[in-house]
């Protein structure tokens, strides 16, 4: 059963004030009151290095199509505001969780000191550990209170996690999501996730950690590959499983065979401008907070003016450099308030 925690009762309120906030930033209104779309870009070259120093001149944008003009524009650094989404279901093991903490703390020292964070964790339950905070060592002390159990509600704790990171103070705004497997115990399902995403500004990254990947490159034969097994409809945690303050305890929430599910995290990630990196191991989670911190930090800024559609629909976004050989990641669209 699905647990609500008080951070979706002051969920309305953060928001508000959130929104309060934005309003007074600089890229969010024009003082006339015309709504932007803001739009956050990564731009690589061919090798996948990050490219800096691009102007405003050197970007195309256009809005279902139709060309429009890039009114707001920055190339610099802008602080984000991240939430950390955490799997902590009952394939995670002490050694795994010992790796998943080390690297999400790395991921704090390479974030800027005015950059904020959040912790939601998820195993059949979802929980906010710790709120918006700048203050590294209270991370530090919640992520040293978790631990494994139950079983993988991975799309409620996204779900759940995406209203807070739409209230952080900064204009940019991201969620980073690190699960070694599929979703068993979700009420929200994919669809409905990524219906949420579409209607907020939040780019969602995440990180798949699949040791079967690590199995095929140890073996000297080459072997056809297999599907990635998908989430089984109306298949819950199993039971027993540590319950949160019970003091229970019992078997792990998912057996060894229920394995990442790479293409639902790409459908989750890949319309707002992240991605999805998976990895065959916990000892490369390392790298792969530090690839995504070093992105958040080299992306640029555009804001245009909203065509003011209104009408609850979703709009296509496209983002082009004139320089041809550059690779442009953005949003891919947004759902125009209705």
């Amino acid at each position: 059963m699905r647990t609500h925690l008080p951070v979706p009762l002051a969920s309305a309120v953060l928001v508000a004030a959130a929104v309060a906030g934005a309003a007074a930033q600089e890229g969010f209104r024009f003082k006339s009151g015309v709504e932007l779309i803001n739009v956050t870009a990564t731009v690589t070259d061919e090798d996948g290095r990050f490219v800096s120093g691009l102007a405003k001149e050197d970007f195309l944008l256009w809005d279902d199509k139709e060309a429009v003009e890039v009114t707001h524009f920055s190339n610099e650094r802008v602080p984000v505001s991240l939430g950390v989404v955490l799997d902590t279901s009952g394939s995670m093991t002490p050694d795994k969780m010992g790796s998943a903490r080390g690297a999400i703390e790395r991921f704090m020292e390479l974030l800027g000191p005015d950059d904020e964070m959040f912790l939601y964790r998820f195993a059949n339950v979802t929980q906010l550990v710790q709120g918006w905070t700048k203050d590294r060592r209270a991370l530090s002390r919640a992520l040293n209170e978790l631990y494994a159990g139950g079983g993988t509600a991975m799309y409620d704790g996204i779900a759940d996690a995406l209203p807070l990171a739409a209230s952080g103070a900064n204009r940019k705004k991201a969620i980073v999501v690190i699960s070694d497997g599929n979703d068993t115990g979700s009420s929200t399902t994919p669809r409905d996730l990524k219906e949420m995403i579409r209607q907020s500004e939040v780019m969602v990254y995440a990180i798949g950690v699949d040791g079967r990947l690590e199995t095929y490159s140890r073996n000297p034969q080459p072997r056809a590959p297999f599907p990635i097994p998908s989430p089984i409809p109306g298949r819950g945690p199993r039971w027993p499983f540590p319950i949160p303050g019970s003091g229970r305890t019992g078997t792990f929430g998912r057996s060894a065979g229920e394995g990442l599910d790479a293409g639902a995290l790409r459908q989750i990630t890949d319309d707002t401008g992240g991605r999805t990196e998976v990895v065959k191991d916990f000892s490369d989670l390392h790298g792969a907070t530090t690839r995504i911190a070093d992105e958040l930090s080299k992306q640029y800024y555009l804001g245009y003016s909203s065509p003011g559609h209104k009408d609850g629909r979703w709009h296509t976004i496209r983002v082009e450099v004139k320089d041809r050989r550059l690779n442009v990641r953005a949003r891919r669209g947004y759902v125009a308030s209705s």
